[in-house]
C-alpha cells in the first residue's frame, strides 16, 4: 500500500485582492480539498480598485481586505497577510523583498505561487505594472533573499530563520508548462470571486468569462474537451 503523502504549505503572493481568485482560485481549491495548507500573500490592500469615487481610499482597502477574507474563506484559505505597499505603485525594491521574505521565513512554504515576471502584450491586463513588479520581488526574495542568512540580517533578529523554497509555479504568463484541472471546482472559483463586488460593474458576466478561460487553458493544456484549467510556468529554485 502507498503511504499518504504529507500535506505540503503553498504560499500564493500577488499584487492585489483578487488576483489570487483569478489567477489560482480553481488550483487553491484544489490544493485545499486534499487537506494542503495555503496562505495568501496580498502585497497591496486594492485601494486603488473600484468604481465608486465617493467612497475613500482608506474605505477601499478595508473593503478590499474584506472582500478578500471572504473570496478565500470560500477556497479553504484562512491565513492571509496584507503588505500595505500602495496599489498602482508597487515597486521591486529592497523593502518589498524583504517585505516577502520575511513571510516565507514566517510560513515556510514547500512551494510559492506568484504572478509572471513576463509582459505579455497579447494579454495586457494581466501584465499590470504592479503585477510585474510583484512577481519579480518575489523571484528575488525566493531567491537569493529569504535563504540567505546575510540577505537582511536584521529579520534574523526579529526571529525568522532562513528558508529554501525548492519551487515555484508563475500564474498567468504566456509561457505556462504545469497544468491544473479546474473542472470540478470551477463553481468555487467563480464563488470566491464574486464575493469581490466593488470589483465588478457587470458580476453577471463573470461565470461565463471564468469558464471561457478555463476552456482556453485546457485546450492549451491538451485535456480532453470540455475540461478547465489554470496553467503555470514551473521554476526549480533548489
Amino acid at each position: 500500500m502507498t503511504e499518504p503523502t504529507e500535506p505540503l504549505t503553498y504560499l500564493v503572493v500577488a499584487a492585489h485582492p483578487d488576483d489570487v481568485d483569478f489567477g489560482c482560485g480553481g488550483t487553491t481549491t484544489t490544493l485545499t480539498s486534499a487537506g494542503n495548507r495555503v496562505v495568501y500573500c496580498l502585497v497591496t490592500n486594492g485601494q486603488a480598485g473600484g468604481f465608486d469615487n465617493t467612497i475613500s481610499r482608506d474605505r477601499m482597502a478595508e473593503i478590499r481586505q474584506e472582500e478578500q477574507t471572504a473570496a478565500a474563506k470560500v477556497v479553504g484559505v484562512t491565513e492571509l497577510h496584507f503588505l500595505g505597499f500602495p496599489d498602482g505603485a508597487v515597486e521591486t525594491s529592497l523593502d518589498l523583498r524583504k517585505a516577502i521574505s520575511r513571510i516565507i521565513r514566517q510560513v515556510k512554504p514547500d512551494l510559492v505561487i506568484s504572478q509572471s515576471p513576463v509582459l505579455n502584450l497579447d494579454r495586457i491586463y494581466g501584465s499590470h505594472p504592479d503585477h510585474l513588479a510583484t512577481a519579480q520581488a518575489t523571484l528575488a526574495a525566493v531567491y537569493p533573499d529569504s535563504r540567505n542568512e546575510f540577505a537582511f540580517p536584521d529579520l534574523i533578529d526579529e526571529g525568522h530563520e532562513p528558508h529554501s523554497v525548492p519551487e515555484m509555479w508563475l500564474m498567468g504568463g504566456p509561457d505556462a508548462d504545469h497544468f491544473v484541472d479546474t473542472t470540478d471546482v470551477i463553481e468555487r472559483k467563480i464563488e470566491a470571486l464574486l464575493c469581490h463586488q466593488s470589483q465588478f460593474k457587470d458580476p453577471s458576466r463573470i461565470p461565463d468569462l471564468v469558464r471561457q478561460w478555463g476552456a482556453e487553458v485546457g485546450v492549451k493544456a491538451g485535456f480532453d474537451d470540455g475540461r478547465l484549467a489554470e496553467g503555470f510556468k514551473k521554476v526549480l529554485t533548489a
